[in-house]
């Protein structure tokens, strides 16, 4: 599991009042109406990805938020192998909140009418590492190489796979391995991979103690965003990883929105006070990962194909960002 940071403690606000926790709990599907005492806790499940990753260090400080000032909530994090398996997982109600990235999605929403946004949250940034001594400088350097793209069911595979497209290296022209995040790290530092992708929101821990620990490159990808972007004009953007993060040249990457999803049938008043509380406690989120605190209501709204969740929308509206 990921290590936990620790933060000032600040003074609690004031719990919801015990009716309207009654009424979360009495309004999710599957649970007994009227009850002499209070049932059992409602569930919310939060898919996530590697545990040395962004989403889950974020959904492990927002689960810590809702279990402490929803009461009649339990939230807790699920290990994934990221986007797409959260997408799904969500889908089924096999969890209720979960991260991925925008390109995953499909441009169109009534493909998946059981998922709805809470908010954007930040972007993910498309890493391409590799040794810093080693012959992988660019893109093209990957043609019949050992190359990591990531999970199965990564929004990462996605990506990287769709950049392998249109960099003329599909099919066999890559000697594809796929790895989750910390599998690629061992690799490659084990020499079973000349180079992996992730995409992840800055910094991702695993890289950052790569870096920290061997010579490491990562290779600069600024030039396909716009061939990207052709055949996906509403998801990539270009952004900068400089040397502060990892110690590392500068570059300019690949970028990616990241959104919050939830089950589209979860109760309006539930996901209003998940959404008031995601945008209210970013300074505690931004303690567990720096990611975190780069979300404002204003740019939580665009979250487009995904229609937002109506108690989202109506949080914003009410907070009219």
């Amino acid at each position: 599991m990921s290590r936990t940071r620790s933060h000032r403690a600040r003074p609690r606000p004031a719990r919801l009042p015990a009716l309207l926790a009654l009424l979360l709990v009495a309004a999710l599907p599957g649970l007994a109406g009227c009850r002499d005492s209070p049932g059992p806790p409602v569930q919310i499940r939060i898919a996530t990805g590697s545990p040395t990753a962004v989403y889950h260090a974020f959904g492990q400080s927002l689960a810590t938020i809702l279990n402490r000032e929803l009461p009649g909530v339990h939230a807790s994090v699920v290990v994934t192998a990221a986007s797409a398996e959260n997408v799904r997982l969500v889908g089924d109600g096999a969890a209720e909140l979960g991260f991925t990235q925008a390109d995953v999605l499909p441009a169109a929403p009534a493909a998946h009418p059981s998922v709805a946004a809470v908010a954007r949250v930040y972007d993910d940034l498309l890493h391409l590492v590799t040794t810093a001594g080693g012959p992988v400088r660019t893109l093209a350097d990957l043609r019949g190489r050992r190359v990591s793209v990531g999970a199965a069911g990564s929004g990462t595979e996605i990506t990287a796979s769709r950049l392998l497209e249109v960099a003329r290296l599909g099919g066999a022209e890559v000697r594809r391995h796929r790895l989750g995040l910390d599998d690629s790290v061992a690799a490659l530092r084990a020499g079973r991979i000349d180079a992996f992708f992730f995409s992840g929101g800055l910094p991702v821990r695993a890289v950052e103690e790569l870096a920290a620990g061997s010579a490491t490159r990562i290779v600069d990808l600024g030039g396909w965003t716009e061939p990207l972007r052709a055949s996906n004009p509403e998801v990539y953007v270009s952004r900068d990883i400089p040397r502060s993060v990892y110690g590392t040249d500068p570059v300019t990457t690949v970028a990616n929105p990241n959104f919050l999803i939830v089950r589209a049938e979860l109760p309006e008043r539930l996901i209003r006070e998940v959404t008031r509380l995601l945008m209210e406690r970013r300074e505690e989120l931004a303690a567990a990962h720096p990611a975190a605190g780069r979300m404002s209501p204003r740019s939580a709204i665009a979250t487009a194909p995904l229609p937002l969740h109506p108690g989202a929308a109506a949080w914003y509206r009410a907070a009219k960002p």
